[in-house]
């Protein structure tokens, strides 16, 4: 794990402050996916974040879940939101728009 160093002397023990192992600069002003804590969903354009994964989201439209399949998220029925700050410790997916697609579950019988 990367620690960096942070100045001071406390009696020969060092503070270490903790890097975060998720580099989200790479996805400054491109799209993204997120997905939330209770099943929420929503994209938008990553304008800036923080060392807590609280991230500021754009454009940011919501999918909305199927009325007889509650965990069935509608492709087609979205609503937009806009300006939208996520708290971090909500997210549960992070996952950039383009090259992202649907597949079937291999693990249920049909």
């Amino acid at each position: 794990m990367a620690d960096k160093k942070v100045g001071g002397n406390n009696d020969g023990k060092e503070k270490r402050r903790k890097e975060s192992i998720l580099d989200l600069s790479k996805y400054l002003e491109k799209q993204i996916r997120v997905k939330f804590a209770g099943g929420r969903e929503a994209s938008g354009i990553l304008k800036g974040y923080d060392a807590l994964l609280n991230l500021v989201l754009d454009n940011t439209v919501e999918y909305l879940r199927d009325s007889d399949e509650p965990y069935k998220l509608t492709e087609d029925s979205t609503r937009s939101l806009g300006l939208v700050v996520c708290r971090g410790t909500a997210l549960v997916l992070i996952c950039p728009a383009d090259g992202v697609e649907s597949i079937a579950n291999p693990f249920t019988t049909q």
